[in-house]
């Protein structure tokens, strides 16, 4: 071939992937020209990627199901019960008075998130991301069991309806509604506790409304399985979205190599060609969960599964070419050769992130069992007794964070004071509850030197210091 014609066949080469991209940017990759769904059928991929992502979602799943049976010193190890405005991370207890904690580790999630995104790109989304992984690991492994290869799935559903259709299409959905229901359920744990959701399991009758919550969640569920699938992926998810705004050059991605495999053409045996490494089998295309073509560049719909990447170097592999065609990448590395750098743009998101955990992780640490609140009773003064003591009523709440009674006492601190309480049987504390108590403060009229003073009360739990409350104390002009 002369090199007049190679520069032509080139020329129309890439006018025929610029008409490919343009076709492709003008729909998603799961819509016909007409905006309709298309379902993607996805092939099983195999590979050393696919295998580890099998395990991890094996350990996640385990994790997912485990963890509210787990509990440490009778407190279950997470409890998310926003109902209730009760949370424990880690066995340890969160008030809604503590819910700048949760404020600012939002903050960080959502840092971490975009550190994480301009760094791997969406390698959260095809090997973290719980939708992911119950969608490509377990739902759609039982569809294979029920309905066979992606080829048969496609045929039986142009198919027209027979008994056996009938059967594998209503198991498939029953398998996919109970599945559901589990996964409900397991969500409810975390929400009140396995031991409260048991006894909703033995009591149905008198938790209607819970269960008709139960049930439709598990129609979300099943319907985002059964149904919406990748829509989820490439239209709702907002992380998906956001992800062009935070990619950068040096972003790394499952990226096609088209400086190595372009232009791109079928192998011909006992024949030269000046063709790249692409042997353009279509095999990334057809193992996409979101049928989408890598080699079209970065898209939107990417998942970062790599499945695409282990299909490539099983055909690379087949031809005696070297494998990484498509690989963990950054263009700028593909485009210019230039290995990943931290540049400021990750140094900036990871200072922040550094000093958001650091805060976030003091708070959590000095986190106390025993919560308390004082306030002056209001529409009160003070009181003069004839023993020339000043007197003020307070109202104070504690909350009790353990999940076991706890003996507490007052004391004011710095100052010659005396804490009497209104009454005597609340001197213990109830567990994972708010306790209002009143009290009285006395103080000698010829300690006061000013009109208010503000003063330390100390609260004890079993003789120790546990927290130390500002208030104020009014007594007469001078």
């Amino acid at each position: 071939m002369s090199d007049i014609e190679y520069s032509n066949n080139l020329k129309d080469l890439s006018e025929t992937y610029d008409t490919i991209q343009e076709a492709f940017r003008n729909r998603m990759s799961n819509t016909d020209e007409k905006g309709k769904y298309k379902h993607v059928y996805a092939s099983k991929p195999k590979g050393k990627f696919y295998n580890i992502r099998t395990i991890l979602s094996y350990v996640y799943l385990l994790l997912f199901v485990g963890l509210p049976f787990i509990k440490v010193n009778g407190q279950p190890l997470i409890l998310l019960n926003f109902p209730a405005g009760k949370f424990i991370l880690f066995s340890k207890v969160f008030w809604p008075q503590d819910f700048f904690i949760f404020a600012i580790g939002m903050i960080a999630a959502i840092i971490f998130i975009a550190l994480f995104t301009v760094i791997f790109g969406r390698l959260f989304c095809g090997w973290i991301c719980p939708q992911t992984i119950f969608m490509e690991m377990f739902f759609r492994k039982i569809e294979w069991v029920i309905e066979g290869t992606p080829a048969e799935q496609k045929r039986l559903n142009a198919a027209p309806w027979t008994g056996k259709k009938i059967f594998k299409k209503t198991l498939k959905h029953v398998v996919f509604f109970l599945f559901s229901f589990i996964i409900a359920n397991t969500f409810l744990a975390y929400i009140v506790g396995v031991d409260e959701l048991y006894d909703m399991i033995k009591h149905p009758a008198a938790n209607i409304g819970t269960l008709v919550a139960l049930l439709a969640f598990t129609g979300v569920f099943y319907a985002v399985f059964a149904f919406v699938r990748d829509i989820v992926c490439t239209t709702i998810c907002p992380y998906g979205r956001l992800q062009s705004v935070l990619f950068d050059k040096d972003t790394m991605q499952v990226a096609y190599d088209y400086k190595r495999g372009e232009p791109r053409g079928k192998v011909k045996k006992r024949e030269e060609n000046n063709l790249g490494d692409c042997i353009d089998c279509n095999r990334c295309v057809v193992v996409c969960p979101t049928g989408i073509d890598i080699r079209n560049g970065v898209q939107m719909e990417c998942v970062g599964c790599t499945a695409c990447i282990d299909a490539c170097d099983e055909m690379m592999i087949k031809v005696n070419r070297p494998t990484g065609l498509i690989r963990y990448a950054s263009e700028n590395e593909i485009a210019d050769k230039k290995k990943f750098h931290l540049n400021f743009k990750v140094k900036g998101y990871s200072f922040i992130l550094l000093l958001l955990l650091g805060v976030m992780t003091y708070l959590i640490a000095s986190g106390k069992s025993i919560d308390t609140n004082i306030t002056r009773a209001q529409g009160q003064l003070y009181t003069e007794q004839q023993d020339g003591k000043i007197t003020n009523l307070y109202n104070a709440k504690i909350i009790n964070k353990t999940n076991k009674p706890q003996s507490y006492k007052m004391k004011v601190e710095g100052i010659d004071a005396e804490v009497k309480m209104v009454t005597d049987d609340k001197a213990l504390l109830k567990p994972e509850a708010i306790n209002e108590v009143t009290f009285f403060i006395n103080i000698d009229k010829s300690k006061l030197r000013e009109r208010k003073t503000d003063l330390l009360v100390g609260v004890y739990n079993d003789g120790e210091l546990v927290e130390t409350v500002k208030t104020t104390f009014l007594g007469p002009f001078k």
